[in-house]
């Protein structure tokens, strides 16, 4: 997929829900994020989807988790994050592009945050109109500094 921009960086996290296929159509189909390994686990009930974005000291781990048994403990699915910041490097035209192929936004659209950095959420259910969103995870899409845009860029060569 031709992507018109790019996930910058963000923590490691791990996100939980019933059924990982949901959650790649978003962090995989949507984002662009690359699924790197996989885990299986009886003793934490868990199928996992590892995936990576960035590179070198930008790169992260965010695992895509669904329990084997959904009544069994440890209960992966049922403890979604409250949300995720992510910094974009064109805030604008990721909206514009994701909004297009079917992403649900929160109400709002993009205004300044807390940190003075132009946000927007990613709605975490999805509707008849825009199927894909964050499967029960705000996701808040940042614009990310000219600064860390470039740190970026360099560390990724391009």
């Amino acid at each position: 997929m031709d992507r018109p921009f790019k996930v910058l960086g963000v923590q490691q996290i791990a996100i939980g829900g019933p059924d990982k296929l949901r959650l790649r159509k978003l962090w995989v189909e949507m984002l662009g994020l690359e699924v790197t390994g996989t885990f299986r686990s009886e003793r934490e009930n868990v199928d996992e989807d590892i995936c990576a974005m960035g590179s070198g000291p930008f790169k992260v781990e965010v695992d895509l988790m669904q329990p084997l048994d959904p009544d069994k403990k440890p209960a992966v699915h049922s403890t979604p994050l409250n949300h995720v910041g992510l910094w974009i490097d064109d805030l604008p035209r990721a909206v514009e592009w994701l909004t297009s192929r079917g992403v649900r936004f929160a109400p709002g659209g993009i205004r300044k945050g807390a940190a003075g950095f132009d946000i927007c959420f990613l709605h975490p259910k999805g509707n008849e109109e825009f199927p894909i969103a964050g499967e029960g995870v705000l996701v808040e899409l940042v614009q990310a500094p000219p600064e860390v845009v470039k740190a970026f860029s360099a560390l990724a060569g391009t």
